[in-house]
């Protein structure tokens, strides 16, 4: 596990790459890491000339660090001085305990869960993790497929199972995001040790949504200890992912091979025959009475995922409590229009800008930015022609967005377009970063 010490010789690490020697030796050989959170680092230097040189020379350079690291953006607060950092420690404050790791898992069930063709695979996978946890046969288990299929659903039936079998289960439950955020708050609170203990120490370890620490090498790095840990002491890793891990250009070519070497499981968007059964079985638990014709009818209107099935079976049971009537057709069919409507919500630009800047791993100040380095001018191309593509915004106001004339816009457009056509590898980037963007909508 990184400490915070670590964290900051990773940083002039990478300063030294850019910078001569003497600048390193002149002003960071005693700058000192004090803090570190989820959005600020904290630096104490010996005099106000120091401060004021690192925050006017080489703030950029040090936040570019970090976010190389963390693939995230950072502020920087340097203090001066011994008064200001007695100041600062004064009001530290008492650490905060770490956080439960595991949700509350009622709801989810194997039951619950309905099979068909597109699923079976990942289902039966499930519930051999649960006759024998930690079997050789289905650890890992990689469980991928699209948003909305069911995959948070296996993770959390395969928890609650174990759970009731054996109360004494040490379970932990984490998404891939918020591994990254208790590591740094680890850092910072000085709880570095604990969390490592958190997750190394369990029995069974649940990992939803994997996709968001590609990337991340920090983060990367302790995951892959963490599983090691788990893997050589006989426990279960079950985790999920929108992708399998061979299409997932950003992530560690060690834990590719983890994975790869476990039981992989895809699951696929429902069938007909399996849309008729969830939406029966969404409705019977919801207590909604629904003709036959009407089953079919709503399977057949939504097809993207399960989520829309149930969302349309919540809407139902809404309407009929306030009309305090049947369903009539109209009612259904303004259910499924308010759902696959509202799950048409076009990405911000920002949204875009920050995935973007994520999966390259630079700044969003660099993509805005006049810098030429060919990472840079890449996701600055890539940003453009995905908001031209998943926005409705025209290229003089991309332009205004990214502070590029229009001119420079459209040559960016132009030339992801013509680039997809015979780049299988951008083709497949382009396609990565779609699917996060529209995975956190």
């Amino acid at each position: 596990m990184f400490s915070l010490q670590d964290i900051w010789n990773n940083i002039v690490e990478i300063l030294s790459t850019k910078l001569t020697p003497t600048s390193i030796k002149t002003w960071f050989s005693d700058c000192e890491p004090i803090d570190l959170n989820e959005d600020l680092l904290v630096l104490h230097t010996p005099s106000d000339l120091k401060r004021s040189v690192l925050k006017q020379r080489f703030e950029g350079e040090i936040k570019g660090a970090l976010q190389e690291m963390f693939s995230c953006d950072f502020n920087l607060q340097i203090l001066a001085g011994e008064e200001e950092l007695a100041d600062y420690n004064g009001k530290k404050g008492k650490k905060k305990k770490t956080e439960s790791s595991l949700p509350e898992l009622d709801g989810y069930s194997f039951d619950d869960f309905v099979v068909g063709e597109s699923n079976k695979l990942a289902f039966g996978a499930a519930q051999g993790v649960v006759k024998n946890p930690g079997s050789k046969i289905f650890n890992p288990l990689f469980i991928y497929g699209n948003s909305g299929l069911g995959k948070t659903h296996l993770l959390f039936a395969i928890g609650s199972a174990i759970q009731q079998s054996n109360e004494k289960a040490k379970i932990a439950f984490i998404k891939g995001e918020e591994f990254t955020n208790q590591m740094v708050r680890s850092i910072k609170d000085g709880t570095a040790e604990e969390f490592r203990q958190k997750y190394r120490t369990v029995d069974v370890f649940l990992m939803d949504d994997i996709q968001f620490i590609a990337g991340k090498e920090g983060t990367q790095q302790e995951f892959y200890n963490t599983y090691e840990a788990l893997y050589m002491a006989g426990k279960q890793i079950v985790i999920t992912s929108d992708q399998p891990p061979v299409d997932m250009a950003l992530l560690n070519d060690r834990l590719k091979s983890r994975f790869v070497g476990g039981m992989m499981a895809e699951i696929q968007a429902p069938d007909l025959d399996t849309r008729i059964a969830i939406v029966r079985n969404k409705a019977e638990h919801r207590g909604v009475q629904l003709s036959d014709d009407t089953v079919v009818y709503i399977a057949q209107k939504v097809t993207e995922n399960v989520r829309q099935l149930e969302g349309v079976i919540n809407h139902l049971v809404a309407y009929q409590q306030i009309d305090n009537a049947g369903i009539t057709q109209e009612m259904v069919d303004r259910a499924i229009s308010d759902v696959t409507r509202s799950l048409e919500i076009l990405p911000t630009p920002d949204d875009i800008i920050n995935e973007v800047s994520r999966y390259y791993q630079v700044s969003v100040d660099q993509i805005k930015g006049p810098g030429r380095q060919k990472n840079i001018t890449n996701a600055r191309h890539v940003t453009a022609y995905l908001i031209c593509t998943l926005t409705d915004l025209v290229e003089n106001d991309i332009g205004q967005f990214l502070k590029h004339d229009r001119t420079t816009v459209h040559a960016s457009i132009n030339k992801i377009q013509t680039q997809i056509a015979i780049d299988k590898k951008l083709s497949e980037t382009i396609n990565d970063i779609i699917s996060n963007i529209k995975a956190q909508k």
